[in-house]
């Protein structure tokens, strides 16, 4: 936020020079420096506003047929979905949905459902990196293989992954992949990257439109500025770090967490074990005479905890997100919290 704000005083100097000379080049480095933090060449990185404005231009990017089908899960964000839901109206796109029930951490289980769910008319697998209710961590490589091995393509929303946890694209073998800056990156709000794959890239058609394909690696008209400052401070602020470490500080707090929460009778960790399927993100399910959002009240009113009241479509839960700002301290409150509250 401060290299926002700084950025934002000296324009306001000089508006009439808003977007050219220093500032553009300065836009140019953010992208090429987020394209390395992801994995991914400069050319194939856009720099969006937000993860679902990513999902949104992929979506409406694509050429549609009716009767052409999306495979996604039961378990995405709405913002990774609303994308979907608006081909299907516009071009009589079909909606197919694989079941991952919380508490259920399977990973080839999950791939097969997906393998046994494509059909000769699906165009695209649609899923999460990390699930945005219980956070476990999908096979996204083995996901993707599978997407190209059947012709589809495989479309990631990455919202709850990038800054959290260490990112490659290219390792994932994904078509696209959407995410936030405002979240796990710690950016200003507003911002967000969209990887499309140079393959992809060459035949997605540009949304917002501007001068051709080339529109989605260049400039997309005037944007907020400071605000992307800010959000190449931020990778600069975890690379500095290393997301290596950052992944691991995220994960042995989960996994204290975890282990923790197994002592306290009245919750049920719905999230994956530490090992290959967890994540910074870890859910509880609460009993059903306790209702999620009036615990969440309860936590932030009595003891300052803040935490994410999971949508009573998924269950009836809270989540917690485990950053490099938190410490074993945090974690220790939070158990004590839950003890006192569900005694």
């Amino acid at each position: 936020m401060e290299r926002a704000t700084t950025a934002w005083k000296e324009l306001q100097r000089n508006p009439a020079g808003y977007g050219y000379g220093a500032h553009e080049q300065a836009m140019e480095g953010v992208r090429a420096k987020a394209a390395a933090f992801i994995g991914c060449a400069t050319d194939e990185l856009v720099l969006t506003t937000c993860t679902t404005a990513g999902m949104n231009w992929i979506a409406q990017g694509l050429t549609w047929a009716a009767g052409d089908r999306v495979l996604t899960t039961d378990q995405e964000h709405p913002g990774g979905r609303v994308c979907w839901d608006y081909v299907a109206r516009r071009h009589g796109v079909a909606l197919d949905v694989v079941a991952i029930p919380p508490g259920e951490n399977d990973a080839q289980a999950i791939v097969d459902r997906f393998a046994k769910a494509i059909t000769p008319r699906t165009r695209v697998l649609s899923f999460s990196h990390l699930l945005s209710s219980t956070g476990l961590r999908m096979p996204v490589a083995e996901l993707s293989a599978l997407a190209r091995r059947r012709g589809c393509l495989a479309v990631v929303d990455g919202a709850q992954a990038t800054g959290g946890i260490a990112v490659d694209v290219k390792a994932l073998g994904c078509h696209a992949y959407a995410t936030s800056g405002h979240k796990w990156l710690m950016a200003p709000p507003g911002t967000g990257l969209l990887y499309l794959s140079e393959e992809l890239g060459k035949t997605i058609d540009p949304i917002p439109l501007e001068s051709g394909r080339a529109a989605y690696t260049a400039s997309s008209g005037v944007c907020s500025i400071p605000s992307v400052l800010g959000l190449g401070a931020a990778v600069d602020y975890i690379s500095a770090i290393g997301i290596a470490k950052v992944e691991a500080h995220n994960l042995a707090l989960g996994r204290r967490l975890f282990e923790a929460l197994r002592g306290v009778p009245k919750v049920r960790v719905v999230s994956a074990a530490p090992g290959p399927l967890a994540s910074p993100l870890l859910t509880f399910e609460l009993p059903a005479a306790v209702k999620s959002g009036e615990f969440h009240a309860t936590l932030l009113q009595k003891h300052h905890i803040e935490v994410k009241v999971v949508p009573g479509n998924w269950l009836n839960g809270n989540r917690i997100s485990t950053h490099l700002f938190n410490t074993e301290h945090d974690v220790d409150a939070l158990v004590e919290a839950l003890r006192s509250e569900l005694a």
